[in-house]
């Protein structure tokens, strides 16, 4: 049977057909839809969301241990949380085939960075493979375990966001049902003591040896032959962009396993060629690798070290030309920058927030980061997952003790962000007695990737009941005395919090409770905070057009320059009545409702 799938959704078939018994990741774009697709094939394994990336491979690593294939997926800057164990686990070996599957973001279509984590693969000394497509989503994932298992190793999955996302056709078989290998206990094997680890790094080598002559043969690297007078060593999407540029006019090495690199295949292709290029995404590291064994080739110095490597950067790149776009006048093209939605919970706290002087405010990965926008300008600095409270600690202390400034730190991070690794970050604000003020926006669900579970929603990945975290107990567990939980829509409510917290010389902790307007509420969601069922309207009768609403940032409210009035779109509001409390006439109104 055939299906047309993304490269994300067919992974996860691939980790179905390979007899795959557990996974866990952390919800990230481009990567999320990884797990979600793995956990509809509830009857043969078992996916679970981790609260963060480290967690989830050591959780993976755990699995893999007790003789069961596994992987772990996340985003790119995921790997970075989870680097610590992954750089032992390489040393170890594996029990049953273990996968780190990265998806990198060329181009940071939604990430703080773009980084090639490719490099992972050479630094922590272990395999690579990378498709190009779904059907090699699938197929190379499946033989990505046979080289774990083979090699007694873990095996880095790098795919890119068009990777992910782009859809083909792909062949689906049936499940291979591998098993459960038996555990036996080698303290010798994962017990990384330096007199272990030893020993572990010399064998890592013998396997890197090992390894290097697997990607001589291997069919995930394969020659396509036509015109000789280009040759193009490429990998992944890169190999479909090429293809767009050059088709039959250049000759292809198309490498699917790129570490080590099969230097003795590259350099027998580049015998046969008059030019050879290597074009590959972000870093020139196949480039780099290449020239060292004294090949000549053409790279980074023609084409982009940045970006998505698109058919039209190459083509320009390389023919100083691209294809021929639709004209078009585009002083009349509207920006849409991205923006909370309309009734989002984080608005009024933004609203408020901003209005405050003389304060830093360290934010965080979410989307919440937009508070640092228009109208709001409410947000210093975003750096990482579960930065905004060490860094808000950080700031806090140099401005105490080292100016004369009053200056305050706010820090905000949202539930998920918290969990993740801000847990972590407060305890340093509550054991160094920083005076930071820290705002959790609890909006029920991990939301910036698609309302993914967290351990404070109250259900597992695959749907089952489970212990709700609550956050404010956890906090005042981490030692904050302080603590408040407030309604973020009641502005009255979130101005006052924020003046007691300002006003505090402890550590103090404000957590603004609404669900994300987004979600499909519960019969218990709607019981603790309502529905939303009603929507707002403006009297334009009574409205003096001061445009103050506007200053909300809800994307339901226009001006109309004409009539000099606002407006309230009826098919965007969800009546979070947050415009309501910022009209100084009461122009605004619950639509059907009489003053």
């Amino acid at each position: 049977m055939k299906k047309l799938l993304t490269g994300n959704e067919a992974i996860a078939r691939g980790a179905y057909e390979a007899g795959v018994t557990y996974a866990c990741a952390y919800p990230g774009t481009p990567s999320t839809e990884i797990l979600e697709n793995t956990a509809l094939y509830k009857e043969d394994l078992l996916a679970e969301w981790a609260p963060n990336e480290k967690v989830a491979l050591e959780s993976v690593i755990g699995a893999s241990i007790a003789g069961a294939r596994s992987f772990a997926a996340m985003k790119h800057v995921g790997v970075n949380v989870a680097a610590d164990p992954l750089f032992s686990f390489a040393y170890t070996g594996i029990g049953g085939g273990m996968v780190l599957i990265t998806a990198d973001e060329p181009g940071q279509h939604s990430s703080q960075n773009e980084q090639d984590n490719r490099n992972y693969a050479w630094f922590a000394k272990i395999p690579l493979v990378e498709p190009s497509n779904s059907q090699e989503s699938k197929d190379f994932f499946k033989e990505a375990f046979t080289i774990s298992e083979t090699f007694n190793t873990p095996v880095l999955f790098r795919i890119t966001t068009r990777v992910c996302h782009s859809k083909s056709v792909v062949e689906l078989l049936e499940r291979e049902e591998v098993g459960v290998r038996t555990y036996e206990k080698n303290i010798k094997k994962y017990i990384t003591v330096p007199a272990h680890s030893k020993v572990l790094r010399v064998e890592l080598e013998e396997r890197l040896g090992e390894l290097a002559k697997y990607a001589e043969t291997t069919p995930l690297n394969q020659v396509e032959w036509h015109d000789k007078k280009i040759g193009i060593v490429v990998s992944g999407m890169s190999y479909h962009y090429a293809k767009e540029v050059y088709g039959d006019t250049a000759s292809y090495l198309k490498l699917g396993f790129t570490h080590p690199m099969p230097m003795g295949k590259i350099r027998a292709f580049a015998e046969e060629v008059d030019t050879l290029y290597v074009i590959e995404e972000n870093d020139p590291l196949m480039e780099r690798a290449i020239q060292a064994e004294g090949i000549s080739i053409i790279g980074k110095d023609m084409f982009p070290v940045y970006g998505e490597m698109t058919s039209d950067r190459l083509r320009e790149a390389a023919f100083g030309k691209t294809n021929p776009v639709v004209e078009f006048d585009q002083e009349k093209v509207v920006p849409r920058p991205p923006t909370l939605c309309a009734g989002c919970p984080h608005r009024g706290l933004f609203y408020e927030l901003g209005k405050k002087k003389n304060v830093m405010i360290t934010g965080d990965i979410g989307c919440y980061t937009l508070g640092f926008a228009q109208p709001y300008n409410a947000m210093d600095t975003t750096i990482c997952m579960g930065a905004s409270v060490s860094m808000g600690h950080g700031a806090q202390q140099v401005f105490n003790r080292y100016t004369d400034t009053e200056k305050r730190v706010v820090a905000v991070l949202g539930d998920s962000t918290f969990f993740h690794t801000g847990i972590n970050s407060l305890l340093t604000v509550s054991y160094n007695r920083s005076n930071t003020v820290t705002i959790i926006l609890d909006n029920r669900i991990t939301g910036m990737t698609g309302h993914q579970q967290n351990p404070g929603t109250g259900h597992t990945l695959q749907g089952m009941p489970t212990k709700i975290v609550e956050i404010e107990p956890l906090v005042r567990a981490c030692g904050i005395d302080h603590v408040r939980t407030i309604d973020p829509n009641r502005l009255d409510e979130v101005k006052e919090a924020l003046d007691w917290a300002l006003e505090l010389d402890e550590p103090s902790v404000i957590i603004t409770r609404w669900p994300c307007v987004l979600m499909k509420l519960s019969e218990e969601d709607v019981e603790e905070f309502g529905d939303y069922k009603h929507t707002c309207e403006v009297d334009t009768e009574t409205c003096i057009g001061c445009k103050k609403c506007t200053k909300t940032g809800c994307p339901a409210i226009s001006f109309d320059r004409d009539l000099k009035k606002s407006n309230i779109d009826p098919m965007q509001c969800v009546g979070c009545e947050v415009c309501m409390q910022v009209c100084p006439v009461q122009a605004i109104k619950i639509k059907g409702v009489q003053s």
